[in-house]
């Protein structure tokens, strides 16, 4: 009964041309990306956010769409072919690990896995711009923002990102995509290969002091639509906010964006232990209400994809927080009860939000 009521819903969404429910795009063969079992990349980082999904009722609220492979010509607007084929010849035997550096790590299924990551993301700008459904998270490994045209890092092989955002203009002529980057690690890779390109506004927030330290050694281009927001360690909530409220939100107005693609590392959690900075995971539900708002001239077409978070729990409940948001459902009570501390606080203590 249940599922012939929800085939119901579905045609008639369809019928009347309504947005499907928010899609969350993921494979099994992500689990399979095995870089070691120290390494903090762990294939139980995509479990930990289902099962918060799953407990904060969140996760009926999601279509469950499977990821499919990454076309090599979509990734060759990203990445020239002989890259591609250094990472084909380094693929190790099952079993086997092949260290790129020290961080970056290749198990038999990485590039595979790698090569759906861009699918998800490519599968889901696909889903949006067709109203097949209102907002996307993919759910995937290996991230994807240290990863350069030709060079991998940061445990990235392929840029998620920017694939996305490169299908994006090839396939569909958009000519304004936004790309927010709110990982506690400077994303390099992308600013590379945009740097040069005006059509990517690109907003990147990062702590200063990590990897790939950036400090003083950031790509410059010609592209004017580049803002960099570096925070020093130990930044927390009410610093965070004021950034995102006096430059983040202003340049998304002007931009106009018709797609907004989100490269959603949430390692700058304050119990996460990569990183430095002191978010709570209200925060990202704060945050992710203000891209809505702000990109309201690409209603409906936000994309989502997971880079940073490598502590579960902070992991799993900011996560939570942000696809929470961007399905439509009212902000969670501790994230209104967090927003209230911080009004209440800035009418008390004004010089701490100066």
């Amino acid at each position: 009964m249940k599922k012939t009521i929800q085939r119901l819903r579905t045609f008639l969404r369809r019928l009347f041309g309504r947005h499907a429910r928010m899609a969350w795009v993921s494979h099994p063969i992500f689990m399979q990306h095995s870089p070691g079992k120290d390494h903090p990349d762990s294939p139980q980082r995509i479990a930990a956010i289902q099962t918060a999904l799953k407990e904060q009722k969140i996760w009926p609220y999601l279509q469950n769409i499977e990821a499919v492979e990454v076309q090599d010509k979509q990734l060759a607007l990203v990445h020239p072919r002989n890259y591609l084929s250094r990472l084909e010849a380094n693929q190790p035997q099952e079993g086997k690990i092949y260290r790129i550096d020290d961080d970056t790590v290749m198990s038999h299924q990485s590039l595979s896995a790698a090569r759906f990551a861009a699918g998800a993301v490519v599968q889901a700008v696909n889903l949006v711009i067709a109203k097949k459904a209102h907002h996307a998270f993919c759910a995937v490994r290996p991230p994807g923002h240290h990863a350069h045209s030709s060079k991998s890092g940061g445990f990235c092989l392929i840029n998620n990102i920017a694939v996305g955002a490169m299908h994006a203009i090839a396939e569909y002529r958009l000519k304004r995509v936004a790309v927010v980057d709110f990982d506690v690690h400077h994303g390099d890779g992308t600013t590379e290969i945009f740097k040069d390109d005006p059509r990517i506004l690109f907003l990147n927030t990062f702590e200063t002091d990590l990897f790939p330290f950036p400090e003083g050694n950031i790509e410059r281009g010609t592209n004017p639509n580049m803002l960099h927001t570096p925070l020093l360690r130990g930044t927390g909530s009410r610093r965070f906010r004021k950034i995102i409220r006096t430059q983040w939100l202003p340049a998304l107005k002007r931009f106009q964006p018709e797609l907004v693609l989100i490269s959603a590392g949430f390692d700058a959690h304050r119990q996460d232990e990569t990183g430095r900075l002191n978010l709570h995971e209200a925060d990202y539900a704060w945050l992710t209400h203000k891209i809505i708002q702000a990109a309201s001239e690409c209603s409906g077409k936000i994309v989502s994809v997971l880079e940073g978070g490598y502590t579960l729990e902070p992991l799993a409940k900011s996560a939570a927080a942000h696809i929470g948001v961007l399905a439509g459902l009212p902000k969670a009570q501790y994230a209104t009860a967090y927003d209230q501390y911080l009004n209440a606080s800035r009418k008390r203590f004004p010089k701490l939000f100066r």
